[in-house]
């Protein structure tokens, strides 16, 4: 047979004119999804391939999805705070507007959403996920927020979650991550939800954690101290606040500015809109803030109105006479220094002073830098435990004392999006047990008829509403004052409607008298205000037997 006869009876090769083989959609060939001739001559499952030669295929990660994936990598591995490393990566790989944006949603996105998406690539993986190495997993997670959560096309959050993986991690993967974003792809979030949720025979509170990506402990958690402050049916408005995107607050400390407002105005026609509810507060909404007027003097900065207004509520209480003597202000936890500089530029008005505690070094430096736009005057820095704070020499005799104290941060979850993830019921011991022995160290520190204020961006009854019935049980000299009076003082019109009682009654005397701040109903994360004084004459008073609130407490259980 001569060799063009040879080449004739012969299949045409499959190989291109660099030698590579090729099976791109030829007469027999099959496409993604599709079927082909098996040897017995029925249609038989094929492997779906690309559509895109290996040459053309896309190995390069676009600008604002690699800074997305490098944020989730940094907070995986390093346990990393996404809402400082992601302005550092977006400064660092110049991102405009547009791509910063798309970054923010994608990452902040991704991580509210992880406990979600976990339980959806768990029912399109063939394997644990714990067996995936972890940038497997967290690319699978991007590409799951962009395929169910955002508004991008199905092929090109395949194709583009696949390029980063081939750029970043390598080829190897890419087909795991392309098969598996594609079963994803075939069903939206709600329809994957609600599958989920039959399938596992899911209760009540565990079908909502899993519709709106909330560890199931932290739900049965909100729902009880949402009950306890008659709200008991607006459980899922708040799980749906706590996955919007958070508005950025802004503060102008007052008398910080060479003409008073001038900052704020500023911002305003920068775009900013003037707090209805607090004055020297403003919500800005899209823009560079690092741009704005002031931010680089510390005359203007980024706080959540909900602790300015708490600030604001503690420094506008009423006292008892003092005379000429000036008053003398303490902040307990002061790190890392936002609460801190707005009681010091309050007090400065006001000829008083502020002493800030802070025990971490590292986090003294940031209060002091914080504090640096008052006036120096008004304020000094102490580095050290505040549980021994009254050893200092002038460590006592304090007229107002905030207690910020370490909590589980759950009424900053919008903020702090990994966060939910990160905390266990496990962590509640410690926390609380701390947050008892900084009060009772405020109580030692406290003048007759001082206040103090108890505070915690956390709503859990644990760390609210039972502590302060614990520290009113250690220090029955103690007298809980109502806690809106101040917070209206501080509000502008539409704050004091914001603060109006809920439909329903509180389910006890204390909470009645605190403030529980809500994202859903104030806009501010979920700050928790108590207001406790020692009244004039009263001597100081403990109760050393061990609290046993929990059992007692009109509310039942904390819910873990």
């Amino acid at each position: 047979m001569s060799p063009s006869a040879r080449d004739a009876s012969q299949p045409p090769s499959r190989r291109n004119e660099k030698g590579r083989e090729r099976n791109r959609g030829g007469k027999g060939a099959a496409g993604p999804g599709q079927t082909g001739q098996g040897k017995s001559g029925r249609n038989a499952p094929t492997r779906g391939f690309s559509a895109a030669a290996p040459a053309q295929r896309k190995r390069r990660a676009d600008p604002a999805r690699l800074t997305a994936f490098t944020v989730l990598r940094a907070v995986s591995r390093d346990d990393a705070y996404a809402n400082l490393t992601l302005p550092a990566e977006i400064s660092r790989k110049r991102l405009d507007k547009r791509d910063a944006g798309f970054a923010t949603e994608l990452t902040y996105g991704t991580l509210r959403g992880t406990g979600t998406y976990d339980a959806i690539l768990s029912a399109c993986v063939d394997r644990p996920l714990s067996e995936l190495d972890a940038p497997v997993l967290d690319a699978l997670r991007l590409g799951a927020h962009q395929l169910l959560n955002m508004r991008v096309e199905t092929h090109a959050a395949v194709d583009e979650t696949v390029a980063l993986v081939r750029a970043e991690i390598g080829a190897g993967p890419s087909g795991l991550v392309n098969a598996v974003l594609r079963k994803v792809s075939a069903k939206t979030l709600a329809e994957w939800t609600e599958q989920l949720a039959h399938d596992r025979k899911l209760s009540a509170d565990d079908a909502l954690a899993l519709t709106h990506a909330h560890p199931a402990w932290v739900v049965r958690a909100l729902r009880q101290s949402l009950r306890l402050h008659g709200r008991g049916d607006e459980l899922e408005a708040l799980l749906r606040a706590d996955n919007a995107a958070p508005e950025v607050h802004l503060v102008e400390l007052p008398g910080t500015s060479p003409v008073e407002g001038a900052r704020l105005r500023s911002a305003q026609e920068a775009g900013a809109v003037a707090s209805s509810a607090l004055a020297g507060a403003a919500i800005f909404r899209g823009g560079d803030i690092a741009r704005l007027p002031g931010i680089r003097e510390g005359q203007l900065r980024v706080q959540d109105i909900g602790s300015q207004w708490v600030t604001r509520a503690l420094a506008a209480a009423e006292l008892p006479d003092q005379g000429e003597a000036a008053e003398r202000w303490l902040d307990l936890c002061a790190g890392p220094g936002g609460k801190a500089a707005l009681l010091a530029a309050l007090a400065a008005q006001r000829g008083a002073t502020v002493l800030a505690n802070e025990p971490a070094a590292h986090r003294a430096k940031l209060v002091t830098q914080a504090l640096d736009a008052v006036e120096h005057q008004a304020w000094t820095v102490r580095t050290g435990d505040g549980r021994t704070i009254a050893e200092e020499p002038a460590g006592t005799d304090f007229q107002r004392i905030l207690v910020d104290a370490p909590c589980t941060g759950l009424g900053a979850l919008r903020r702090r999006p990994e966060a939910r993830w990160r905390r266990t019921p496990g962590d509640l011991s410690g926390l609380t047990a701390l947050q008892q022995e900084l009060l009772d160290a405020a109580v030692g520190a406290l003048a007759p008829g001082g206040l103090l204020a108890y505070v915690t961006c956390s709503p859990h009854m644990a760390e609210t509403v039972i502590q302060v019935d614990d520290l009113l049980r250690r220090h029955p000299e103690l007298e809980l004052r109502d806690a809106h009076e101040p917070m209206r003082a501080a509000a502008r019109d539409a704050g004091v409607e914001l603060l109006r009682e809920a439909t329903g009654s509180a389910g006890s005397e204390t909470a009645a008298r605190c403030v529980q701040l809500w994202p859903h109903v104030h806009g501010t994360d979920a700050m928790f205000f108590a207001l406790l004084q020692r009244p004039v004459g009263a001597k100081h008073e403990s109760a050393s037997a061990e609290s046993d609130a929990v059992a007692e407490h009109p509310a039942g259980r904390i819910g873990l």
